[in-house]
């Protein structure tokens, strides 16, 4: 009996994969964002129902009796959409980072069990049939298939305990880890991989050969661990990004494995849309793209732990009060919004005050670095939660012309893309693109303390002449603000 026609399992995933690019498309804008999502479900929606009724009908076509696979199957999707409803509902903005890096510590490890699995069976995903050997082509895209979910399975697991925070291991912490012949080190684990890829695609004999395919598989888990640790905390934006690329590219592997259009697809899109993804933050952070790729970025120690040192330099402070004072008596005010905003959950108090701003006839605009937060489109987010209108929202390379205009400018908890040190040639983030708030009439800072960033500097913004520090939790110092204006 035949429960679904291989035409319609064609056309379904072809209906999914448009959904899939509309949903890239949507999501490419603020503005369009939801809608983007919604297109995203329901491609995926349509293609995990497409793919339990195929493997229903191949497991019926094959007449077995007592089988547990489609079983097994509604099990999995069953508790893996669980568990992914739940932790979508209960994570917190602030924690979306760690959350994405899971995910595509999941997706890595899918593709290695996928390929251990097609590499014990594969006649069972009808590559060959039993006492014939795998073809090349199937062996290459095994081979690229496991490299690739193997380092992104473990980079993954070591960017979720570098944004988490949580941890004392020292693999874990925001600091980059080096030490001496590091990159010798990764580059002869490389050539071990190739070299053991290559003996396992040109392996004689039915029997698959375990031996180099495990040490492959080993060696990049370590490789994966390696060309992370060396990554700062202030470059995790783009470290997000460039593991979704590699989730992608090792979906699309596996894809080419299994024949199935639809993993080869989505893999497609998710990894080319990442990689120009990770193109764009390294502009944004003046960081080496090729330098990512190969984990070659994280800084020098030595010199962040220089440029970082904290100068014992007078700062003006004033209150909530005052600063409110200051913005009600002026013409245009900019919002630059940062991560300590988010830690705060202050968007909400942030949209009233800005509210009663523009009742008093203050025109308002926010100003959005692409790194700010701490993943690509964190403060965009931020804010559409709170149901602020897209039309004040401003992307850095159109409102850095209108800084030297301004009356005010409210940097609520930013640091490193306010900092004008980018402009000092021999500064770590030199050349780095920030929004220019120093150029500002008057400039309002809300953080918690004089600490430094993510990349460990100083901010010389804190101690202009015209730089008033208003210290405190970013939700109670804007609620007082709120109170004040009125």
């Amino acid at each position: 009996m035949s429960y679904i026609s291989m035409n319609l399992v064609t056309m379904f995933y072809l209906i999914a994969s448009v959904c899939f690019i509309q949903a890239l498309k949507g999501l490419s804008s603020p503005s369009t964002a939801r809608t983007g999502n919604a297109f995203g479900m329901c491609g995926m929606a349509i293609a995990t129902i497409t793919t339990v009724a195929l493997i229903f009908k191949l497991q019926a076509q094959a007449a077995t009796t007592g089988g547990l696979g489609f079983s097994l199957v509604l099990l999995g999707v069953v508790v893996g959409g669980g568990i992914g409803a739940f932790a979508a509902k209960k994570v917190e903005m602030t924690k979306m980072p760690e959350l994405v890096a899971a995910m595509h510590s999941l997706i890595g490890l899918a593709a290695v069990c996928i390929a251990v699995a097609v590499v014990a069976e594969p006649w069972v995903f009808q590559i060959t049939t039993p006492g014939v050997a795998l073809p090349f082509g199937n062996r290459l895209e095994l081979f690229i298939g496991t490299f690739v979910g193997a380092v992104t399975f473990s980079g993954s697991v070591i960017a979720f305990g570098k944004l988490s925070g949580k941890y004392k291991f020292r693999l874990f912490q925001g600091a980059p880890v080096s030490f001496p012949g590091q990159h010798m080190l990764n580059l002869g684990i490389a050539i071990a991989l190739i070299a053991l890829g290559l003996v396992f695609c040109f392996a004689p004999g039915v029997e698959p050969a375990w031996t180099p395919f495990i040490i492959m598989a080993v060696l990049a888990f370590l490789l994966g661990v390696l060309i992370i640790i060396p990554i700062g905390g202030a470059d995790m934006p783009v470290v997000v990004s460039m593991l979704n690329s590699y989730s992608g590219w090792a979906a699309a592997g596996i894809g080419f494995s299994l024949n199935n259009s639809m993993l080869i697809i989505a893999g497609s899109l998710v990894g080319s849309s990442g990689a120009i993804l990770s193109y764009i933050m390294c502009k944004a952070m003046n960081r080496s793209f090729f330098n990512v790729i190969l984990g070659g970025f994280g800084g020098d120690p030595a010199a962040a732990a220089a440029g970082g040192a904290q100068e014992q330099r007078p700062v003006k402070s004033g209150s909530a009060d005052d600063a409110a004072f200051i913005m009600s008596n002026a013409e245009t005010v900019i919002i630059v919004p940062g991560y300590g905003l988010a830690v705060a959950r202050a968007q909400h108090s942030l949209k009233e005050l800005v509210e009663k701003l523009t009742h008093k006839g203050v025109i308002v605009k926010y100003a959005i670095h692409p790194v700010a937060g701490r993943m690509p489109g964190h403060m965009n987010v931020l804010l559409a939660e709170a149901e602020v209108p897209y039309d004040q929202v401003f992307e850095m390379e159109d409102i850095n012309g209108e800084f030297g205009q301004t009356d005010v400018v409210l940097v609520l908890g930013a640091n490193d893309v306010v900092n004008p040190a980018a402009k000092d040639p021999k500064s770590p983030i030199a050349g780095m693109p920030i929004l220019e708030a120093y150029k500002a009439k008057s400039i309002i800072v809300n953080k918690r303390s004089m600490a430094s960033g993510y990349a460990g500097l100083d901010n010389d913004l804190f101690y202009q002449a015209n730089t008033m520090m208003v210290f405190g939790d970013a939700k109670k110092v804007i609620e007082a603000m709120v109170k004040a204006v009125d």
